[in-house]
C-alpha cells in the first residue's frame, strides 16, 4: 500500500468539485459534519461499483453518525451521471476530479501518475476539517465500510 504524506491531525486540503448532477460541492460546506472522502480509481469497474453502492446503502447509518460520504474519481461529470444512474446511486454525491486532472487526488497524495487515476482510499475528516483517519487500499481491494462505521461510533 502506498504511504501518503497527510496524517491524522492534519488540516484536510480544501476543494470544490462538481457532482454527477453538475452541482459544485465544497468540502468547507460540510462544517459541523464529518466527511468521508471515498477515493476510487474509475467508474464502470466492479470494485468501484461495490465501494460506491456500499456508501449509498449505508447512507442512513452514516447520517445518524453525522457523516457525509463523497465518492471521488477522475471520471468526468457526464460519466459519473451515467454510472450513478446505472448503479442506482440517488443519494450519494459522486464527485468528478476530472479537470485539472486528478487535482484533488494529488492534494491528498493519492494520484497514481503512471495510470492517470487515484488510488483507492477512505479519508475521514472531523467536524473541524481535520483528518481523523486514513485507510489506503490496494486497487483490487473492496474497502470495509463496517470498519469505518465502527471508527465513527467511537
Amino acid at each position: 500500500m502506498k504511504e501518503i504524506k497527510l496524517k491524522p491531525g492534519d488540516k484536510a486540503p480544501e476543494f470544490t468539485l462538481k457532482n454527477q448532477h453538475g452541482e459544485e460541492i465544497s468540502l468547507i460546506s460540510f462544517k459541523d459534519k464529518k466527511v468521508l472522502l471515498s477515493f476510487h480509481p474509475l467508474a464502470w469497474t466492479p470494485v468501484c461499483e461495490v465501494q460506491m453502492k456500499t456508501l449509498e446503502i449505508k447512507k442512513g447509518e452514516l447520517d445518524k453518525l453525522n457523516t457525509i460520504a463523497l465518492g471521488i474519481s477522475v471520471d468526468s461529470t457526464f460519466c459519473k451521471k451515467e454510472w450513478a444512474d446505472y448503479i442506482d446511486i440517488e443519494n450519494t454525491d459522486l464527485l468528478s476530479d476530472f479537470w485539472p486532472h486528478g487535482q484533488v487526488a494529488k492534494m491528498y497524495d493519492l494520484f497514481i501518475e503512471k495510470a492517470g487515476i487515484s488510488g483507492r482510499a477512505n479519508i475521514l475528516i472531523d467536524e473541524k476539517g481535520m483528518i481523523q483517519k486514513i485507510w489506503v487500499y490496494e486497487i483490487p481491494q473492496i474497502p470495509d465500510i463496517e470498519e469505518i462505521i465502527s471508527t465513527l461510533k467511537k
